[in-house]
């Protein structure tokens, strides 16, 4: 039997990332046993409903890396098709039309709480002949279409991620199937597109665990076979809340825009709910697929870790190569100082500062920040930087720091002016002056970058010119003495 899945968002707002969690485990599982993923927008609800969020879903799926098999379903087409099934129960008996007013249900959902009942449908409408039906239907009174529920009957399945499910249709009223005989609701709806489609796996979020017999007893009543369950540990916020856009971002597109890579963030997905068999936690797409399995996802709630994420991102960031890099950190340095540094310094001065800060970016959008000091000859910044009391550096310290260090350097010819050269001759200075290592090299940090955290000295001046350098360190001496 080959394996179908099928990833059915609503279109009814951005890429939510539980959204694209629930697409790659149904991407994984498919592709380790050669099967297929349908794409089907559940796209009834024509209030919320927007075009815009399913090209946002749709692109944002791609960008990640998530392709599904053939052309997207759309519900909102499948009237006729859904009518035809509606027109079958009824017929069969199996469904009816119920005539209950919402001031009716209201006072029967009082009274059932008064009495500290359960709320369920009372039955009302449950033995309305079929003519009784038709009749009050071609007055024009307004009916829903209920699902006749059978008394007593046990519902068991075996959930991948739970193991035995049992409910009784006890606890279960006749629930409504479709506001009308062309308006058809989600339960109603995704058995007859599962069924069509060939949809032998549901893998989804467990949130529709309730949904599940409901389900079941409509595959039944239509004889059809039954798919597998799945039944996904929901994304929750560190105080174990259901994860909202309150405490985290939640849209796929936001993290792509703030600069988290799709590999990343697809990696990081897959750990929240699902251990591998190992300790690993680098996880490219190809071996998410070797390595997943629905047994091994968790049964309790999965928290969305920020911090987690952003290790994993400057971790991916770090594996790059230097071209790829540079070709991802284009969108987010179009400025300016970027733009121009760049015809100005070159190329090679350019990817070397790309080169430097890669080890330090978490997320791309951070690279402005990192890469500025490198492009901007004129620094400005607090003369309190130089002043670290950590490394035993007071101002005359830094002052003096400061000017042996532009004594030393302004020796160095252009030809020994490398990194290697001027680390032994930085580091020979400080065993003279019988300083400490950063006694020396912090002053001169802070007068290369500018900045509290950067690179280290002696990759600044590597990449510095002489001239760049004894410029930044003249302008530092300038800086501490105000």
């Amino acid at each position: 039997m080959e394996v179908v899945v099928r990833v059915p968002p609503s279109p009814t707002g951005l890429l939510h990332v539980g959204t694209a969690r629930t697409m790659l485990y149904n991407y994984l599982f498919a592709k380790k046993h050669d099967g297929k993923i349908l794409m089907r927008m559940e796209d009834t609800d024509q209030e919320r409903s927007r075009k815009e969020y399913e090209e946002d879903i749709l692109s944002g799926l791609q960008k990640l890396g998530l392709t599904w098999d053939g052309e997207v379903l759309h519900q909102s087409l499948r009237t006729t098709i859904y009518r035809k099934y509606l027109e079958k129960l009824l017929r069969e008996d199996k469904a009816y039309y119920c005539f209950c007013t919402k001031e009716e249900l209201d006072a029967e959902r009082l009274r059932r709480e008064k009495g500290k009942l359960p709320p369920r449908y009372a039955g009302t409408c449950a033995n309305l002949s079929a003519a009784e039906q038709l009749k009050r239907l071609e007055h024009g009174e307004k009916a829903v279409i209920r699902f006749r529920t059978p008394a007593e009957h046990e519902i068991e399945f075996i959930d991948h991620v739970r193991g035995s499910v049992k409910f009784n249709t006890r606890d279960l009223d006749d629930f409504v199937i479709a506001r009308n005989i062309d308006e058809p609701l989600y339960n109603f709806c995704v058995v007859i597109d599962d069924h069509e489609t060939g949809v032998t796996h549901v893998i989804r979020g467990e949130d529709h665990i309730s949904n599940t017999p409901k389900q079941i007893l409509i595959f039944e009543a239509f004889h059809w076979q039954i798919p597998e369950f799945a039944h996904l540990p929901l994304i929750l916020n560190a105080d174990k809340s259901k994860l909202s856009k309150r405490k985290n971002k939640v849209s796929v597109d936001d993290y792509l825009a703030e600069g988290f890579l799709p590999e990343a963030l697809l990696n990081f997905l897959a750990l929240v709910g699902w251990s591998p068999s190992d300790e690993r936690e680098i996880f490219p797409l190809a071996e998410l697929v070797q390595e997943f399995s629905l047994e091994r996802v968790h049964k309790g709630g999965a928290v969305f870790d920020p911090e987690k994420l952003l290790w994993l991102n400057g971790t991916w960031i770090r594996n790059k190569s230097i071209i790829e890099f540079k070709a991802i950190a284009e969108p987010f340095l179009q400025e300016a100082v970027f733009i121009n540094g760049r015809k100005k310094y070159g190329e090679a001065f350019y990817e070397q500062a790309l080169a430097l800060v890669q080890e330090r970016c978490k997320k791309l959008s951070e690279l402005p920040e990192l890469l500025r000091f490198f492009f901007i000859e004129k620094l400005n910044y607090d003369p309190q930087l130089f002043i670290k009391e950590k490394m035993q550096v007071t101002k005359e310290i830094a002052e003096q720091a400061l000017t042996e260090g532009l004594a030393i350097l302004e020796k160095v010819s252009e030809v020994d002016w490398n990194e290697e050269n001027l680390k032994v001759i930085m580091l020979k200075k400080v065993e003279e002056l019988g300083w400490k290592n950063g006694q020396l090299l912090w002053p001169l940090r802070v007068a290369l970058s500018g900045e509290e955290f950067s690179p280290g000295t002696f990759e600044l001046l590597g990449i510095f010119s002489k001239e760049y350098s004894l410029d930044r360190i003249k302008h530092g001496l300038t800086i501490l003495s105000k």
